[in-house]
């Protein structure tokens, strides 16, 4: 189901967790972003951490301050400024999420504030939940709002064929349930910030 259409569209920008050779987390973003597209309650965008290719943390003032010094800050705050929800796409590394999503994060404050967030997961057998969890205490500590919905993808190269994510009808459903919450949610925030739904 999704949401009526509001006057000015709201953006919903998922991130490519992981950054390294030989993921397949790029291509689990894809599908995840074209089934966004079609949802009428967004605008759709994808933000690929590998290709953003922010540094370690590198600002001299702290980031609830935003002065930025720095090029690629500029452009992140820009990106997160503008977007109204987000889902995260992350594998698990070790019982946690990747270091560069992360890194992501703790570059901001100001701009995550008071919008939703969602999950997209995947792994082998826990595919990726533990992540989510460790995850979840990070962007409420943003003031984020991490919503229930979540899509988990438990061995995830088995449905992954020549570099295409192949979903089941499982991942779909869950897909459409993280999407309509995201609706829901993001348009309440969007009032409590100030802006126009």
């Amino acid at each position: 189901m999704a949401s009526e259409p509001s006057a000015t569209p709201m953006t919903l920008t998922t991130v490519v967790a992981s950054t390294r050779p030989g993921r397949v987390g790029r291509s689990v973003a894809d599908w995840f972003t074209a089934r966004a597209a079609e949802h009428d309650g967004f605008e759709s965008h994808l933000v690929d951490l590998r290709e953003l290719a922010l540094p370690f943390y590198d600002e001299p003032h702290p980031p609830a301050l935003r002065q930025y010094t720095k090029s690629h800050t500029v452009e992140w705050s820009r990106i997160v400024d503008a977007s109204d929800a987000f889902v995260f796409v992350t594998p698990e590394y070790n019982g946690g999420f990747p270091a560069p999503l992360k890194n992501a994060w703790d570059y901001l404050v100001v701009e995550w504030q008071h919008k939703p967030a969602a999950f997209v997961s995947y792994g082998g057998v826990s595919a990726g939940t533990r992540a989510v969890q460790m995850a979840k205490q990070v962007v409420a500590n943003l003031r984020m709002l991490p919503i229930g919905p979540t899509v988990s993808i438990p061995f995830v190269t088995e449905v992954v064929a020549d570099g295409v994510f192949r979903p089941g009808k499982i991942h779909e459903t869950a897909a459409e349930q993280v999407l309509d919450e995201l609706a829901r949610t993001a348009g309440v925030m969007r009032r409590l910030r100030g802006g126009t739904s």
